[in-house]
């Protein structure tokens, strides 16, 4: 033997290591150091903490993790041949060290190196020691849990097998039922049949689930998959829920309208915290791969928690003191009843939760399909989703339905105006039906890479279970219940529009359901072959459906340039003679035929204003007080040439004014105006058109080659009175809007905006007169208006 052969350490292949030494939680660290040439990595990276529950139902206990072993010095490592090294020094932890990093493991368990230090600090042990005491607790979670993985595929592969057989032997030696002979060959019975039926399908699922996982998790099926009875996919988890480890069974007493939910998710599913994976995702950018059975869990516990709420009674909810159907959550009764579905609410953020109900002139499965589309989910809910989108498609649903349907989504949320940051969102949809007629959809927050967002142009803030609770009615109506619940940061709010937030009326579940009824509305009254002729001029169906579309390009322009949304691409202006609540923004325009080339400044500004939501909106929009203060109207009254009705409700409207009398000259510019009003709020929303271009459009011709820059105004409760309030439901407040009755007391905020061409010339420099004009504009409109309102004759 060569002199030196015993001093070279020799390592064993961990390819040729038994199986009960790979699983040791110290040597498991070893194989993996070796393998990656000296790297340490961090097994079970993907670890969820909701497995803990599960394994120890199983019976296992595992170990403390307590004994650590501490690695050779660099001076042992260097020592000469003829030194023998060092022994290992071993370190077993005291009870009470065990305790406290059980405690913390269970609460994080991948803390940071400042966690680390102060456990360290703490417990007197070193951080290093730290570092591995919890590098050794998740080998031992990840072993166990991939341990009763295989277990659970074996017994889903006998089952298999057995079934095989037994269809094998009845095909074999076919038996006549009602003889107890040999059957004639080619008749089988109706139960071998659907046998086989089934077990070809159930195959089929087995097959599609382990290349799902091998796909996007890495190995052959995910640790956090629960048992089924049958191998089934996500799809079917999704569409009749999970009867696993951990006690998951029904949900508890039979709900009311004849839901049935059949297996669904017990109250230890909240329990089950969200892990925080390094997405490293830029907003609205293309997504990776994440844990898709994690989404699943906690799809399955929001749907619970949100049914719940939809239908709870007594304490839960508070009513609206307006005598609505509005209700505010009870968060001391929400706190002792729901335990944290996505953790614990970030300090410094409030909550923001309201419940309201109303029937709605859509059916349960037209709403559902339109929630699961991004872009018509988009298109039901203008002005407050500026832009939304689909990030993957984790279950598509069962049987060409969208039961079980589960996707991720990004969205922006808005309010109409510059002192009101946008709502960035990323979270999960999930769509179950609970009844013949009967669907719900829910929305939870998922994990966002917060560094991507401005704080000056979006809320810091999530989503907690929200969504709506579907049940159709005759004659093509459905009864809809809305819960909106979130967390956000409170202090990125302008003070004039905190009652409005926190009151619920900007994000909350009366605007959502307002919208939703007034989209309704508009389309059926649209679909309607009865609907009153008011123009003055002629006007094809080809026509009003192009001057339909060209109102919404113009509503939906004016929304970007208010709420300075990503649809838009605007660089923000400081000017120091610009007010700070005024916003200043500028964009090029180049090869948009729907937008006059040139340089094109934005402005807008939220005021408050002592009158009501409804007796603005009806100063505004009457064509005949115009004058009082708009400079397009040269001074007069303006004439109405085309009026088309969008909804119910008076004022709803889409309409073509023309300044002067009917004989006026052909040149003359016309004014394309929108109107609408419902709870929420109201708009009017103009631009002006050139005559020429605006005559091919309600001829039939194409919309998009009209150029046009909208201005207008947006109107909303101020949150501290009731003034102008309508309830999606309340028939009575809804004729008095319509008569004009009502209380007029209280006050509202009046968001102004103008979109204006300050130069022809895309390369030409914006100047500060420019600006300067607009901020003026503004100022003045907003003076006239109250000195039209404030004077006598208003």
């Amino acid at each position: 033997m060569p002199h030196r052969a015993i001093a070279r350490p020799y390592f064993v292949s961990p390819s040729i290591m038994p199986n009960s030494l790979k699983t040791s939680s110290v040597l498991s660290l070893s194989i993996r150091k070796m393998d990656n040439h000296g790297e340490m990595g961090l097994l079970g990276e993907n670890f969820d903490l909701g497995m803990i529950g599960r394994i120890r139902d199983d019976g296992y206990e595992s170990r403390s993790g307590s004994d650590n072993l501490e690695g050779a010095s660099g001076d042992d490592q260097d020592a000469g041949d003829d030194q023998p090294p060092r022994k290992k020094k071993y370190h077993r932890h005291t009870p009470n060290q065990i305790q406290e990093l059980e405690s913390f493991f269970k609460e994080c368990p991948h803390p940071d190196e400042k966690q680390r230090l102060e456990l360290s600090r703490r417990l007197s042990l070193e951080t290093k020691q730290v570092k591995f005491w919890f590098q050794n607790r998740r080998t031992q979670m990840k072993t166990q849990l991939e341990r009763h993985e295989n277990i659970i595929l074996r017994q889903e592969n006998d089952k298999l097998r057995a079934e095989n057989n037994m269809i094998k032997d009845a095909m074999s030696n076919p038996m006549c039922n009602q003889c107890g002979g040999p059957a004639i060959p080619g008749q089988i019975s109706f139960e071998e049949h659907q046998l086989r039926i089934e077990n070809a399908r159930l195959k089929d699922e087995l097959s599609r689930i382990c290349s799902l996982a091998n796909k996007f998790l890495g190995r052959p099926l995910s640790s956090l998959v629960a048992p089924l009875p049958l191998p089934s996919s996500a799809g079917l988890e999704l569409a009749v829920g999970r009867n696993g480890m951990g006690g998951l069974n029904a949900i508890g007493p039979p709900l009311p309208m004849g839901l049935d939910l059949g297996d669904g998710v017990s109250s230890s599913a909240h329990m089950m915290p969200l892990v925080k994976s390094s997405m490293g995702m830029n907003v609205f950018g293309n997504e990776i791969p994440f844990e898709r059975s994690m989404f699943i869990d906690l799809a399955l516990a929001a749907m619970d928690e949100l049914l719940k709420l939809a239908q709870a009674e007594g304490p839960m909810w508070i009513k609206s003191s307006n005598g609505g159907s509005k209700e505010m959550l009870n968060h001391e009764e929400y706190m002792r009843t729901f335990p944290p579905c996505i953790g614990a609410k970030p300090n410094g953020y409030v909550s923001e939760a309201t419940r309201d109900s109303s029937v709605v002139i859509i059916n349960s499965l037209a709403l559902v399909e339109t929630l699961m589309d991004a872009n018509r989910w988009v298109e039901m809910f203008p002005c407050l989703i500026s832009r939304a989108s689909t990030i993957e498609t984790i279950s598509a649903g069962m049987g060409g339905t969208r039961n079980g349907a589960l996707q991720a989504m990004h969205a922006e949320l808005q309010v109409l105006s510059p002192l009101v940051p946008l709502r960035l969102l990323k979270f999960i949809r999930f769509c179950k039906q609970h009844g013949e007629g009967v669907w719900a959809v829910v929305d939870v927050s998922i994990d966002i890479n917060r560094e991507a967002l401005n704080a000056d142009s979006y809320f810091q803030c999530r989503r907690l279970p929200s969504g709506c609770l579907v049940q159709d009615m005759p004659d093509g109506y459905s009864k809809v219940t809305w819960v909106e619940h979130s967390e956000y940061d409170a202090s990125g709010v302008h003070q004039m529009f905190r009652s409005y937030i926190s009151s619920g009326m900007g994000f909350g579940a009366q605007r959502w359901l307002a919208t939703l009824q007034r989209q309704c509305e508009c389309l059926a009254t649209l679909m309607s072959p009865s609907i009153p002729n008011e123009d003055q001029i002629a006007v094809s169906s080809g026509g009003r459906r192009s001057l339909l579309k060209l109102a919404k390009r113009m509503v939906d322009n004016f929304c970007a340039g208010v709420c300075a949304s990503t649809v838009r691409k605007w660089d923000k202006l400081r000017v120091d003679n610009v007010g700070e609540d005024v916003r200043v923004m500028t964009r090029k325009s180049m090869d948009d035929p729907g937008e006059p080339p040139g340089i094109i400044l934005s402005a807008a500004t939220s005021v408050w204003i002592p009158v009501s939501q409804k007796r603005l909106f009806e100063f505004l929009r009457d064509e005949q007080l115009r004058s009082e203060w708009d400079i397009l109207s040269n001074g007069g009254p303006m004439q109405e040439m085309v009026h088309i009705t969008k909804g119910q409700r008076h004022g709803n409207h889409v309409s073509l004014l023309r300044a002067g009398s009917i004989g006026a000259n052909d040149s003359t510019m016309l004014i394309l105006q929108e109107t609408w009003t419902d709870a929420s709020g109201s708009m009017v929303v103009y631009a002006p058109v050139d005559s020429a271009a605006i005559n091919v459009v309600m001829h039939g011709g194409d919309s998009a080659y009209v150029a046009l820059l909208p201005s207008g105004f947006a109107i909303v409760p101020d949150g501290t009175s009731q003034s102008g309030y309508v309830s999606g439901n309340n028939e009575s407040s809804s004729l008095a809007l319509v008569k004009g009755e009502g209380d007029d007391s209280g006050g509202c905020i009046l968001t102004v905006g103008f979109q204006i061409l300050v130069n022809s010339l895309p390369s030409a420099k914006l100047t500060v007169e420019s600006v300067e004009t607009v901020n003026n504009l503004i100022s003045c409109t907003i003076q006239k208006i109250k000195a039209a309102l404030s004077g006598p004759s208003a």
